[in-house]
């Protein structure tokens, strides 16, 4: 699931995903933050779900994945869309 919340610096997104459903550590990966699995792991909350948060530039487009800590690359169904990631996969899509 993405949340979207207008901030004075722009737009936070917040990206949960159950705990269930992608096993481990995992990290959200993207435009925004350099591709570094480092920089916005998910963070486990009430209810059995993990979840990060950024703000990020409204008017834009922003490919990302959820990469584990053991190398697993996952989509987000609740995405905007998906684009070719020129590796001959795709990469969720998130359009502010």
């Amino acid at each position: 699931m993405i949340k979207r919340s207008r901030v004075k610096s722009g737009v936070r997104v917040q990206f949960v995903l159950p705990e269930a459903q992608v096993p481990g550590p995992v990290s959200v990966v993207g435009e925004f933050n350099g591709w570094d699995p480092g920089a916005l792991p998910l963070r486990r909350r009430a209810g059995g779900v993990r979840s990060a948060s950024v703000v990020l530039e409204p008017g834009r487009q922003y490919a990302f994945r959820y990469l584990t800590k053991d190398g697993r690359w996952y989509d987000d169904e609740a995405a905007d869309g998906m684009v070719p990631n020129g590796l001959g996969g795709s990469n969720s899509l998130l359009s502010l």
